[in-house]
């Protein structure tokens, strides 16, 4: 796609000048917005890190916020670096990775009502580590490659080019991470404080809620891929 603009011939000695401060700062909110448009829409990691909150507590539902987020900022550095080009590399898997995710979500939502029933004890809430709880949700996160081409697509239809140059990219990249690190570790404290003033009754109620939303997700994933 053409820049519009004229283009700038490199300083003597090869070096890049450096994006204006106007030019970085336009490239971080970009990412900001990106960041939150990828990441507030209700989808099964919302649900689950909700659930996760209400259920163990905050720490592992922010780790679980922290892997989702860890994803976008990987989806969007790729997007930052490649864009179309690896967008369009991820494409023909779409399908064999939307039903992975689906049948995971499965699993996920059975495991869910079952834990509103029969809860973890102390013990082996403990053994389950808040790291585990990050990967787990970092890969689930990754079985949808739509979100790098909703990074490449915002990228290269941007006005200022914010992946022109690199401090330009790593500002997006950086923008949209913690755009999402903070939706997810909102969601993380809504679900903990939700749990503290919760009865069992009412939690179970909530779990099998929950439980419900993510397995109708599930079936709407593998019936769309």
């Amino acid at each position: 796609m053409a820049r519009t603009g004229r283009s700038r011939d490199p300083p003597e000695g090869g070096l890049v000048e450096p994006p204006p401060k106007a030019g970085a700062v336009s490239a971080f909110l970009e990412g900001v917005i990106a960041g939150y448009g990828i990441a507030i829409p209700v989808g099964p990691i919302a649900v689950l890190i909700i659930g996760l909150g209400t259920r163990d507590g905050f720490p592992r539902a922010f780790f679980a916020g922290l892997g989702a987020a860890l994803a976008d900022l990987i989806y969007a550095g790729i997007a930052a670096v490649a864009g179309v080009t690896a967008a369009g590399l991820l494409m023909p898997y779409e399908s064999p990775l939307r039903v992975a995710g689906g049948l995971v979500l499965l699993v996920v939502a059975v495991v869910a009502a079952m834990k509103t029933f029969w809860p973890d004890t102390e013990s082996k809430r403990a053994e389950s580590s808040h790291l585990r709880a990050l990967a787990g949700f970092l890969s689930i996160t990754l079985m949808n490659p739509v979100t790098l081409t909703y990074f490449a697509a915002l990228i290269l239809g941007s006005a200022g080019g914010v992946a022109s140059t690199a401090t330009g990219a790593v500002l997006f990249v950086t923008g949209a991470f913690l755009a999402s690190l903070s939706w997810q570790t909102a969601l993380a404290v809504g679900g903990a404080a939700l749990g503290h003033r919760m009865s069992d009754r009412t939690r179970i109620v909530t779990g099998l809620l929950g439980a419900v939303v993510i397995l109708l997700l599930a079936v709407r994933m593998l019936l769309g891929a």
